[in-house]
């Protein structure tokens, strides 16, 4: 059964991510989205639970939707939240022959 996190810290990651992260989330949707990368011109993140992570993005104007699966498989504690959005963004980063910066 999917673990689902508490609002207040969904907010919290949302926050952050959308605040500090918006070149991160649009790095994450051009590796995984299955339309063509150069296309999509916003993502933002708009929610996860203990299976994945789930961006909206715009492509040419319209609205989708992409569900990425946490690559270490499903988590229940808040910490692992930080740990499965770093290695989505470096296997990103991977996908499109990018430098991940070092993370803190």
């Amino acid at each position: 059964m999917t673990h689902h996190f508490d609002s207040d810290v969904v907010s919290a990651v949302l926050r952050h991510m959308n605040g500090d992260h918006t070149d991160d989330n649009l790095l994450i949707v051009r590796a995984f989205a299955t339309e063509a990368q150069g296309d999509i011109t916003e993502a933002v993140m708009t929610g996860f639970d203990g299976d994945g992570g789930v961006w909206t993005y715009t492509r040419d104007g319209a609205a989708s939707e992409l569900r990425v699966p946490w690559p270490g498989g499903p988590i229940t504690e808040r910490p692992a939240v930080r740990s499965e959005v770093v290695a989505i963004y470096d296997l990103a980063c991977e996908r499109l022959g990018v430098s991940a910066r070092p993370h803190a």
